[in-house]
């Protein structure tokens, strides 16, 4: 028997299981549908006649009182019990105004659905027995009320229990419907919870910082995430909103986060900063998204945070290190470059640019350490800082090269550099400093490379005439700029084609003075242009030597002399070529030297003579002796050419491994009618003589000077008087038919003398 009653408890709905605001609203539907019976059925028996007052008063009297406790009792149960008695009482009422007519008794079936709503056991219940014993007492006492026809009036307690039981089958249907609908909604509830347990664990237990507010702002749920970010308790305190949060909008007068979100149904994404209770400062991105009913009412806002104040600060350092100079914390040239042309297209007045050098602070980074050099660097931009007007843009561009824009009146950056210039006058990190400064104005909307090429250009010309000075810009400073940059470009066109065509190598005999034959000859580089010109070094060297071509360039005059040297066999001697400071600088030269060298086996080193000028000595970067004696250990000879230009001549030939010492014209020319000249000369060749080298005396042009050399002793000659440099074929015909003082014991005999051809050295 329990068992039974277990499985039909089971299968029964439980009942009671609405929400109290789904109960009010389906109550006060059925209460105000049951006062509108009520209405309709006083209406009813009065159309009815005067015969029905009595019935009539005997159901609206019963009714009124059910209405009142359905508005008035506390109880959700009563109050559904008594609206079930008043749906009875209307029915059966109907019933009897229609003198027990069968279809007036079809409004109990329509009053089971209607109370089926409440989904409770109580008022159906209730309705039923109340349904039953109305048929049974009803039809018992007044059948002709309660049935129309004569069977039930003699029977009544068949036919109550035949409409008894027809209700109870309705209700059964009802009943049926009622718990199925309890079976989905418990499916549907047990889906619920467990997608509201899964969003809980995910909220709850998710480390970023989650919350949910009202659209007035009030806290409707935080995770922990959330208060332990902010400092908040675990238990909030009630009427938590969101302007309680402990967080202070650096920015006054924004909208509030939650303003934002109300505005746009679209996911939105807020960044900004915010000030804690502590003082720090933090960025934050807010994440919300509004989430709406199906009336489109906001019900509440979803949002999280990232605190994102180490990736805001690191995204300012990359900026800070974009736009500014890493080691002295001025403007970088892009960042320079970038202001300089809003200035020069957004302002009114003129603006002045200064371009600054240090001079020779290359000395400083050789003989002090590069350690040194960044602490001058660092000090000077403090200075500089320190000297230039407030809101002037001030930037290192790289090195030691420097750049101020400001604006002004015409003589602004005048005034400045001289201040700049005035403000060096003590050492900078106890390093004496010296600046080359170029000045330049420009009015009106300028390109920025033009503006700073010229002021670049001025400063160059402040180098060039001494440095420690100030230079201000005029066109005619453009004129060997544009020059350079031109020759730079030719220079690179020729090294890029054929250089055996385009860089082709003349050649200048040296002669000995002994026989006349030629022994020698120092390699020469011309420049074939495109239009077929050959150009003198003078046109391109230079060039070659600011730029750093000079490598390239020597790397390949280097390998052209050794090849026409192979040609030429045992026809000619040796060959020299000029090496500059900056091939002499370079770690892989000698090795360089090693690997052409090894191309030949059969070519005797010491056919190759590498000639060093004194300034080459001096400003060299390396171990100059070390370098040398490295050379000299490959078999080639060092020559040291322009011999007594320099300061400290004699020191250079005592103290380098050279073998050969080439005097410069300016000692040569005129030696005949200067004794002074020919005290010097003989001093130096008997010099030579001590230490073990051959002398070539250069630039030899007149016939006297060759005499007064012979009897000196000086073994060798070169210059115009034997040949002026000569392309490779007609030097190769020169070789062949010998020189013009070969077979001549004097050089009044000589047989062809060209005398003075050119008064300048090639």
């Amino acid at each position: 028997m329990a068992t039974w009653m277990k499985w039909l408890r089971d299968r029964l709905p439980t009942g009671g299981g609405l929400r109290d605001e789904d109960w009010a609203s389906r109550h006060r539907l059925l209460t105000v549908l049951l006062a509108a019976v009520l209405v309709f059925l006083i209406m009813f028996g009065v159309l009815r006649g005067d015969g029905h007052t009595l019935t009539l008063l005997l159901t609206v009297v019963p009714v009124l009182p059910c209405l009142l406790a359905a508005t008035r009792l506390r109880s959700r149960r009563l109050r559904s019990v008594f609206v079930a008695i008043g749906y009875t009482i209307a029915c059966g009422g109907f019933v009897a105004l229609n003198h027990g007519l069968t279809e007036a008794h079809f409004s109990f079936f329509i009053a089971v659905g209607a109370l089926a709503l409440y989904r409770d056991w109580a008022p159906f219940g209730a309705f039923l027995v109340a349904t039953t014993l109305h048929h049974a007492v009803f039809g018992t006492l007044v059948s002709g009320h309660t049935y129309d026809h004569g069977s039930a009036v003699a029977h009544p307690l068949v036919w109550a229990l035949l409409h008894g039981s027809s209700v109870l089958i309705a209700a059964g249907f009802q009943i049926v419907s009622w718990r199925l609908t309890e079976v989905e909604e418990d499916r549907a509830r047990e889906n619920l919870d467990e997608s509201q347990a899964q969003l809980s664990v995910a909220f709850d237990s998710t480390p970023v910082p989650m919350a949910m507010f009202s659209p007035e702002g009030l806290a409707l749920r935080t995770n922990a995430a959330y208060r332990g970010w902010l400092g908040l308790p675990e238990e909030l305190p009630a009427g938590f909103s969101l302007h309680d949060v402990p967080l202070t909008p650096v920015e006054r007068n924004q909208p509030t986060i939650l303003t934002l979100f109300a505005e746009s149904r679209e996911p939105r994404t807020i960044t900004r900063q915010y000030r804690r209770p502590d003082g720090t400062l933090i960025w934050v991105e807010v994440h919300g998204t509004g989430l709406y009913d199906r009336h489109d009412q906001l019900r509440l806002i979803y949002v999280h945070c990232f605190d994102v104040t180490a990736t805001r600060d690191h995204e300012a350092e990359l900026s800070y290190q974009v736009r500014h100079d890493a080691l002295t914390g001025l403007l970088s040239r892009k960042a320079f470059e970038h202001d300089l042309a809003a200035l020069l297209t957004g302002s009114a007045e003129p603006v002045s640019v200064i371009y600054l050098d240090v001079d020779r602070f290359k000395a400083i980074n050789d003989g002090a350490g590069h350690s040194t050099g960044d602490d001058v660097l660092r000090a000077l931009a403090t200075r500089l800082a320190a000297v230039v007007p407030a809101g002037a843009l001030l930037a290192r561009l790289g090195g030691d090269e420097f750049v101020v824009a400001l604006t002004g009146p015409a003589g602004t950056g005048l005034r400045v550099g001289n201040s700049i210039l005035a403000a060096l006058h003590e050492p900078v990190a106890g390093v004496p400093l010296a600046l080359s400064v170029g000045v330049t104005t420009a009015f009106g909307a300028t390109g920025v490379d033009e503006v700073v090429l010229a002021a670049d250009t001025a400063m160059y010309a402040a180098k060039r005439a001494g440095g420690n000075r100030l230079q201000v810009f005029t066109d005619d400073l453009r004129v060997p700029v544009q020059e350079r940059i031109a020759a730079e470009a030719r220079l690179r066109r020729a090294l890029a084609a054929d250089p055996r065509y385009t860089l082709p190598l003349w050649f200048q005999p040296v002669v000995s003075t002994a026989t006349g034959q030629i022994i020698g000859a120092e390699a020469l580089v011309r420049m074939r242009t495109e239009q077929g010109t050959v150009l003198a070094p003078g046109h391109f060297i230079g060039a070659a030597e600011e730029t750093g071509l000079i490598v390239p360039l020597g790397d390949h005059v280097l390998r052209s002399a050794v090849e026409h040297l192979v040609h030429w066999s045992d026809r000619l001697g040796y060959v020299s070529v000029n090496v500059s400071p900056r091939q002499l600088a370079e770690p892989d030269f000698v090795p360089k030297v090693a690997s052409l060298l090894a191309e030949y086996p059969y070519l005797d080193p010491s056919r190759l003579v590498l000639e060093i000028t004194e300034t080459a000595l001096i400003s060299s970067t390396v171990d100059v002796s070390e370098r040398l004696a490295l050379l000299k250990q490959l078999g080639v000879r060092i020559a040291l050419d322009d011999f007594g230009t320099g300061y400290s001549s004699l020191t250079w030939l005592k103290s380098l491994p050279a073998d050969v010492v080439k005097l410069d014209r300016s000692f040569v020319a005129g030696l005949a009618e200067d004794a002074r000249k020919s005290s010097i000369i003989s001093a130096v060749l008997w010099l030579a003589r001590s230490l073990g080298m051959s002398t070539i005396a250069e630039g030899v042009e007149e016939i006297a000077d060759w005499d007064a050399l012979r009897a000196a002793g000086c073994p060798a000659i070169q210059g115009y008087l034997v040949s002026k440099p000569l392309p490779a074929r007609e030097f190769d015909t020169l070789l062949t038919t010998g020189s013009p003082l070969q077979g001549s014991s004097s050089g009044r005999n000589h047989r062809a003398c060209p005398g003075r051809l050119e008064s300048g050295h090639p």
